[in-house]
């Protein structure tokens, strides 16, 4: 799926562009399902927990903001998330196999969808390691105009920014008095045509502005984890990342878990938690 080049590049410096990576009939089912999406939305007239609507949003004119969880929606995407072409990449870059947490489809409508301030993603959801990666997917052709994702290379070897504001309450962005310790200059625009793919690392400081062209700029957007990785729960978004997340990729989920840097062999997944008895003398649930 990727060179030996490419995953050393993004190890390197925290971030991939592969132009025009997606196959003309897959882009085709992929923007289908986009469709049907738009369309189920302008049924509504406030956000829910599957959409995300802007304020001005209306059946005729609809701004939706992001469908959430896209991988419980339509097959195209399931496929492509835990089967097909973004899964292998994610294997390739974190080895086989690979964790799914969870997916989103963004939409930065037109004439003014809205800006992403600079952040870093782990915060949302922590890990017990910083292996997360968010992959992806540019649905339409994206330039300056539109309000690409742009990366700060290397930034995810840095600091990890505190995402509250001054008052306590969580913004999710860095604050503007600390980005003076993000180097902004050195910026890169994470801009191509339709299929391309973006990769990025969990720490890395990113952000994109307003669409400001007359064109939606949809973006399928999937995180993974190496399998070794694991949500920490009741932290940010980890407890509502839908039925599919935790889904191992590619074979099977270890069971290894290193924390400041001593690995432990843990206990299997239990559905009915048996009795330390049980499990040492062989007459519990598990076998």
């Amino acid at each position: 799926m990727l060179s030996k080049e490419q995953i050393k590049f993004y190890h390197d410096h925290g971030y991939l562009l592969l132009d025009s990576y997606v196959p003309a009939d897959l882009m085709a089912r992929l923007t289908a399902a986009t469709q049907a999406a738009v369309d189920a939305s302008r049924t509504l007239n406030k956000s829910n927990r599957r959409y995300d609507f802007e304020p001005d949003h209306t059946a005729q004119k609809p701004r939706l903001r992001r469908l959430v969880s896209p991988v419980d929606v339509d097959e195209t995407f399931r496929h492509l998330m835990l089967d097909g072409l973004v899964a292998k990449i994610a294997m390739a870059i974190l080895g086989q196999p690979a964790r799914f947490h969870h997916s989103k489809l963004n939409f930065k409508w037109s004439e003014g969808g809205e800006e992403v301030k600079w952040h870093q993603d782990i915060q949302f959801w922590p890990h017990t390691d910083f292996s997360p990666l968010t992959i992806g997917v540019y649905l339409a052709d994206v330039d300056d105009d539109m309000g690409p994702m742009g990366v700060i290379p290397g930034s995810h070897k840095g600091e990890l920014f505190d995402l509250y504001a001054n008052d306590g309450k969580w913004a999710g962005a860095i604050k503007e008095e600390q980005l003076n310790r993000v180097d902004l200059d050195r910026v890169v625009w994470l801009k191509g045509p339709a299929g391309s793919i973006t990769v990025h690392n969990c720490c890395m400081v990113h952000g994109s502005y307003p669409n400001q062209s007359n064109r939606v700029r949809p973006l399928l957007l999937q995180t993974y984890s190496a399998a070794d990785s694991y949500p920490v729960m009741n932290l940010g978004a980890n407890g509502a990342i839908g039925p599919h997340g935790g889904y191992v990729i590619g074979g099977s989920a270890p069971q290894n878990l290193t924390v400041q840097g001593r690995t432990m062999h843990a206990a299997p997944d239990w559905a009915e938690v048996p009795t330390i008895f049980g499990s040492q003398q062989g007459d519990g649930k598990l076998s």
